[in-house]
């Protein structure tokens, strides 16, 4: 299959200057791109005249690891012209999962990558994980971290303990097992149970076995918020001693107390390649973050597991002691209502349709809606629904956005979680950056954007033959007018499609012709 894209504007994912030109695909990958090429002996021609031809986009932070099982297609992501997407976040994902933990684990992940029953969850491994979608199908490019808090899991349970040298070195030999499964890297997130457990001798260990395979320990840090300097130095110092590259997840500076401290954190990246330690970052182009709901709860309510915590919110003493910590906080622990507030957290999705009218509440209307407090409405709601409930937090300043965009180390991605009234960057993060940041506000130029929309991304993951146009590499494309690209997702309406992107091509077959999805799982599970 022969494919000629013409007569387009060229911007190739280089950072380079764009050209006018043609792109000839055969079957997966591009055979040649020039000024022009004959149209003999090809099967499609895609006409691209006032168009841009780009890479496919690459998400470097996706939360479709559940919903990829039940809905292969992803038309959510490929809309917005990502072609490959970077599972596996925030250390807490569906493998590596012992069978005897599968109940709990399934109440612990359901904010954050949603619940299902219509899914095998006896794969265990990596491997088989990574083999279900193979059978199943994809429909664009699916990249795996392997989560620390799985690994965690299978050596040490969920209790909050410290592993003697010899649990260590399991834990190592589970993350070589994983990384030889074609992991990409090892991620972490350390505000989440039961990474929050871990100290930073455990993290050392474990990203030296992931140095070894030249992967990317990828990070949501212990603090974005009031212990974010010593929360950097920290992942910096984990760097330094076990030589693996750094990635920070969704970079930001939480709550307006702390805003103070972004200079000195962009200080600490200067810092840490001063110091040899290969570090970057991905950021979505949003004030506001989303996550599970239960992250409100302190860190020791989740000891054990998700079991554990639901039976101490039935305790009229536990959730006494609960409000109580969350109202004078706990030192070294990022307390989300402390700097979003009660009435700048929304929840976003649940399980259960008799909860239903509480998506788009914030957590005082949550409160008026079921008649009591705030805080025991929350922990009514988190056990009515064991846990699977998802929320948008809002945190952040655009001026900072924008300073943080404008670094090398950065590269975009969405963060997305597919459940519920989700984030607005679900559906349009990377046109966003091409109408708001570049068309609009001029904050990048196209060339720069796209190239860290696409090869910056592939760079900091380290995803071979693509996320440029270059002859020889996988066919993932998109054409899109840079006129009228914009997202048009809002957090009161999310579930709206983007403007602009015309085509998308994923290895080589049309899955978006003049806007319109197409259904085929186009796809690979990509495998380092």
């Amino acid at each position: 299959m022969k494919i000629l894209i013409k007569d387009g504007f060229i911007v190739d994912g280089s950072g380079n200057e764009g050209y006018k030109g043609d792109v000839l695909i055969s079957n997966e990958r591009i055979e040649k791109i020039c000024n022009k090429i004959d149209e003999e002996n090809v099967d499609e021609i895609i006409d691209a005249k006032g168009l841009i031809i780009a890479p496919g986009f690459i998400d470097t932070h996706s939360h479709s690891d559940l919903k990829i099982l039940e809905n292969p297609y992803n038309v959510i992501k490929i809309k917005q012209g990502i072609t490959t997407e970077v599972l596996g976040q925030d250390g807490i994902s569906m493998a590596p999962l012992p069978k005897k933990y599968i109940s709990s684990w399934r109440k612990n992940l359901a904010g954050l990558d949603g619940e299902s029953d219509n899914i095998d969850w006896k794969y265990e491994t990596t491997d088989n994980y990574l083999k279900s979608m193979e059978k199943n199908g994809v429909g664009l490019n699916e990249a795996y971290l392997v989560p620390h808090g799985n690994i965690r899991m299978e050596v040490l349970g969920l209790d909050n303990i410290q592993p003697d040298k010899e649990q260590i070195e399991r834990m190592c030999e589970v993350t070589r097992r994983e990384m030889k499964s074609g992991a990409y890297g090892l991620s972490t997130g350390l505000i989440y149970i039961p990474c929050a457990y871990s100290k930073t001798y455990e993290l050392i260990e474990m990203c030296k076995v992931v140095a070894d395979f030249d992967g990317v320990f990828v990070v949501h840090q212990r603090s974005e918020a009031d212990t974010i300097i010593d929360s950097m130095k920290e992942i910096i110092e984990i760097g330094e001693k076990s030589g693996v590259r750094v990635h920070f997840s969704h970079f930001k500076v939480c709550g307006k107390k702390n805003w103070k401290y972004i200079d000195e954190v962009i200080a600490l990246l200067n810092d840490a390649k001063n110091k040899g330690v290969k570090v970057t970052f991905d950021q979505y182009p949003y004030a506001a973050g989303s996550t599970m709901l239960s992250v409100i709860l302190p860190p020791w309510v989740h000891d054990g597991g998700t079991d554990k915590l639901l039976k101490r919110l039935e305790s009229k003493e536990m959730r006494e002691k609960i409000i109580y910590d969350i109202k004078h906080g706990i030192e070294g622990w990022d307390n989300f209502i402390d700097f979003a507030g009660l009435d700048g957290i929304y929840v976003t999705s649940v399980k259960n349709k008799k909860n239903e009218n509480t998506i788009g509440k914030n957590l005082v209307e949550l409160g008026k809606l079921k008649g009591k407090d705030p805080y025991n409405a929350i922990f009514d709601l988190l056990l009515e629904e064991e846990n699977a409930v998802g929320m948008v937090d809002y945190y952040g300043l655009e001026e900072h956005i924008i300073k943080l965009m404008k670094l090398n180390e950065q590269n975009v991605c969405t963060d997305g979680l597919l459940s519920g009234k989700p984030h607005p960057r679900v559906y349009g993060a990377f046109p966003r950056i091409l109408g708001k940041f570049v068309r609009e506000l001029k904050v990048l130029k196209l060339e720069e954007a796209i190239m860290k929309m696409t090869s910056k991304a592939a760079s900091a993951i380290r995803i071979k033959d693509r996320g440029m146009l270059k002859e020889g590499y996988f066919a993932d494309i998109v054409i899109f007018n840079k006129y009228n690209v914009k997202d048009i997702a809002t957090f009161e309406n999310p579930a709206q499609y983007p403007q602009g992107i015309e085509y998308v091509i994923i290895n080589g077959r049309t899955v978006v012709k003049n806007g319109e999805y197409e259904k085929v799982k186009a796809g690979m599970v990509l495998r380092n």
